[in-house]
């Protein structure tokens, strides 16, 4: 066994899934090639990480400063002020040799106080538009990881910082594999989201899924959903007959990827990515209040790679039905969507990566 380095990394990270599964994916990562690793992140990322007692978990409430009313303008930045002296105190006492921003609000101020400490940070980036806390501190950056090549809003003066390091992505899921064979008679759809996606999806799909049953498209259901919804959905698929299963939050996702023919997600980066790596199609449904349209600018980049379709919720009443109906009748759409997907693997993510932190730790 390798002694342990005793070069420290920072992680610090917003608190959505988006945020915390690849912060988490990278700190497992650093672990195994014996880092110190400790990661920082809001009161949101804790819920997701509670249970996990491998890693030391810092908690630093942040704000953003995008607020329409002037009081919460005020009250955000008194706020991220205090997170960043917060930061600042974190820093000086864990010392470490380089600190990682994986985006979000609770990301910045961490990273500014690094740059007043003068340790060097990298951001990473996998959206295909880049965010706001990110792109405010690209000029501070020592480097900017990226999950794709086509990366919009850097300023090309900033390209030598640009690495593609791909999508940073569970090791599980990298090493995931199924057999896509497609059933004639039947058409296995997963509905993923988180908890806003979960809601919503909730009320609107079992709607179209009415209209798979009217014209005897034969599907079977395995559906995220909030927990307040589970009886009412479960009774509404029970009436139509549907062989189905609910349920909320789940570490073993692969599970229902291995039953899944096509998902039906929102077109935030995580789970696009690991479904691309796990050649599973989906329809993506892009958040219509997400930042800068990000998710949109997604889903629009996934369709024309050809790794899914792309509906807005507004058109979902239009266009979703006739896709599952499409291709219930025909698999080899699915099958092309497989077989555009495999072009694209993010295996040497962290190969990447290592091989970076290494060069840095080492100057």
């Amino acid at each position: 066994m390798k002694p342990i380095n005793k070069s420290k990394i920072i992680i610090a990270t917003g608190g959505t899934g988006g945020h915390i599964f690849p912060a988490y994916s990278l700190a497992k990562n650093f672990i195994k090639n014996n880092y110190l690793v400790e990661i920082v992140t809001d009161k949101r990322g804790l819920q997701y990480l509670d249970k996990h007692k491998d890693i030391k978990f810092i908690l630093n409430n942040s704000a953003t400063i995008f607020k329409k009313n002037i009081i919460s303008l005020f009250l955000s930045i008194f706020i991220i002020f205090y997170s960043y002296i917060k930061s600042l105190v974190i820093l000086y006492r864990a010392r470490p040799k380089l600190v990682f921003g994986m985006g979000g609000h609770a990301s910045f101020p961490v990273c500014i106080a690094a740059k007043t400490l003068n340790i060097p940070f990298i951001i990473y980036e996998n959206n295909i538009q880049i965010g706001k806390s990110n792109k405010y501190l690209l000029p501070f950056a020592f480097k900017i990881f990226t999950s794709y090549r086509d990366l919009v809003g850097i300023a090309k003066k900033y390209n030598p910082k640009i690495i593609v390091t791909g999508n940073i992505i569970r090791e599980e899921i990298l090493n995931f594999k199924k057999k896509n064979q497609f059933a004639p008679d039947t058409l296995n759809i997963l509905i993923l989201g988180g908890s806003q996606a979960a809601r919503s999806f909730g009320e609107f799909l079992p709607e179209i899924f009415k209209q798979c049953k009217k014209e005897n498209i034969n599907i079977k259901i395995f559906q995220q959903c909030v927990k307040s919804q589970a009886t009412k959905l479960s009774e509404m698929y029970k009436d139509l007959n549907f062989d189905f299963e609910l349920f909320n939050f789940t570490n073993d996702i692969s599970k229902y990827f291995l039953k899944t023919e096509l998902a039906i997600t929102r077109s935030g980066s995580s789970i696009t990515a690991e479904l691309i790596n796990c050649n599973i199609p989906f329809i993506s449904i892009p958040y219509p209040h997400a930042a800068d349209s990000h998710q949109d600018k997604n889903a629009t980049y996934f369709e024309k790679k050809g790794y899914s379709f792309s509906v807005t919720e507004a058109e979902v009443n239009k266009k979703l039905f006739p896709l599952i109906k499409s291709f219930y009748k025909d698999k080899k759409i699915l099958d092309r969507m497989v077989q555009k997907q495999k072009e694209h693997t993010d295996k040497d993510v962290f190969l990447k990566i290592n091989k970076v932190i290494e060069s840095l730790l080492n100057e």
